[in-house]
């Protein structure tokens, strides 16, 4: 009994002490806020299917999933809000927004939102669609880098939530001035394969999906823009392009052009939220995570650090209780997920007011947020702490002394039995 007494305190200053929570949600109209998912951008008179992963990640990880919710996708483009159904051109299939297909008319702000009677949580996505003939490779394109020399395969991006089970994915490259050109593959679900990057191979890739959805056939596209870097061998120049024979098909040359750079998004970060404040003890550890999405090919150049009150962790005064570290990348159905975590040993009422920044970047652009440490009045906690470690001791001691001088019931039976035998 006195080692479950101890355990169960033992609970509560873990509870109190060593297990950092998360930074709440901010709240809007008595709903909590995620951040906005990563825009869509897509072609008019194609399949669209709208997801809200950060959204879903944000559930799971703080374990927000009443079996009694509804999850409820909303368009609010106009003054009011308008839902969808499961039938028609736009409908909502459980946690997903279905455009069969989607039209120009389709692109503004989308909301989900799970509710029940005591819980509310609510996310958004901006969706942009373009009319196929006039839309550039530089706002729908998926951009990756490869190193001349170096074996290449890139598979047809975001196309996970499509049935593309016996399905052919063609690809079409936009090679010269002679329009967008099909290049063969053999395989019907693989990925596009250059086995020796040279320069010439450069430029933007379609790749097109045919797809079957409710005995109706809708096309899905998707573009990667490849940049080369380096020289090609012997005398640096660029030789001919090495493609294989190839056939014409001009019908979708004006879906796209390469002209320019393609553009790459800046990171966003998801968490923590700019302006949070994280509150702890006295003598207590911390740990934070930053957590950032971006575009899976920029995944390795995407820079992600903490700086302390604006200086690096190893240069900072907390150099020593303080370490950073444990960086991790989860590729997502619309992106990739990296996580750095900070760890603060022992939080001392020197780190009051401390300004924490998780800062991020890659050739899209550059991101940050600023946090701040705060010690709580540990009067109260110890209140609470001792509160329950005296209510536990009596409940032991009330025990001990219930069994210790319990009344006899059996004995008393046998004593009232013997005087009344005894009796004549």
């Amino acid at each position: 009994m006195i080692l479950l007494v101890l355990m169960l305190i033992g609970g509560v200053m873990d509870c109190v002490y060593g297990r950092p929570q998360l930074p709440p949600l901010p709240m809007r109209n008595g709903c909590h806020l995620v951040n906005r998912e990563l825009g869509v951008f897509r072609v008019g008179g194609e399949a669209v299917i709208l997801s809200f992963p950060k959204f879903e990640r944000v559930l799971r990880v703080r374990g927000i999933a009443p079996p009694t919710a509804n999850y409820v996708i909303t368009s609010a483009n106009g003054t009011d809000d308008v839902s969808y159904q499961g039938e028609g051109r736009v409908q909502q299939r459980h946690k997903q927004l279905w455009f069969l297909p989607a039209q120009a008319s389709d692109s503004g702000k989308y909301v989900c939102t799970y509710r029940n009677e005591t819980y509310c949580v609510s996310g958004s996505i901006q969706l942009h669609v373009y009319p196929s003939d006039a839309v550039d490779a530089q706002i729908l394109a998926y951009p990756i880098s490869a190193r001349v020399g170096e074996k290449l395969k890139f598979t047809c991006p975001s196309i996970s939530y499509f049935n593309t089970t016996g399905r052919l994915i063609e690809w079409f490259k936009n090679c010269s001035s002679t329009g967008l050109q099909l290049v063969p593959f053999p395989q019907s679900n693989g990925p596009l394969l250059i086995p020796a990057v040279n320069r010439s191979h450069a430029g933007a890739y379609m790749c097109v999906l045919r797809v079957l959805i409710d005995n109706q056939q809708f096309k899905v596209s998707r573009i990667v823009q490849l940049s080369v870097e380096g020289l090609d061998p012997a005398d640096g120049t660029t030789p001919a392009a090495s493609n294989p024979t190839v056939t014409s098909d001009p019908g979708l040359s004006s879906s796209f052009s390469t002209t320019g750079t393609p553009v790459i998004l800046p990171p966003v970060i998801v968490s923590p939220l700019n302006g949070t404040i994280f509150e702890s003890f006295h003598g207590s550890g911390l740990q934070f995570f930053c957590e950032v999405i971006t575009g899976c090919p920029m995944a390795d150049a995407t820079v992600v650090t903490w700086l302390i009150d604006g200086q690096s962790v190893e240069e900072s005064y907390l150099n020593g209780r303080a370490l950073q570290g444990g960086r991790r990348v989860t590729r997502l159905p619309d992106g990739c997920h990296i996580e750095l975590r900070l760890i603060i040993v022992k939080v001392t009422e020197e780190d009051v007011e401390t300004r924490l920044k998780c800062v991020t970047h890659n050739k899209g652009g550059t991101q940050e947020v600023v946090t701040r440490l705060q010690l709580e009045d540990s009067t109260s906690t110890w209140l609470v702490v001792t509160s329950v470690a005296v209510l536990c001791f009596l409940t032991v001691v009330s025990i001990f002394l219930y069994v210790l001088f319990k009344p006899k019931g059996k004995r008393k039976m046998d004593y009232i039995l013997a005087r009344q035998n005894s009796t004549f």
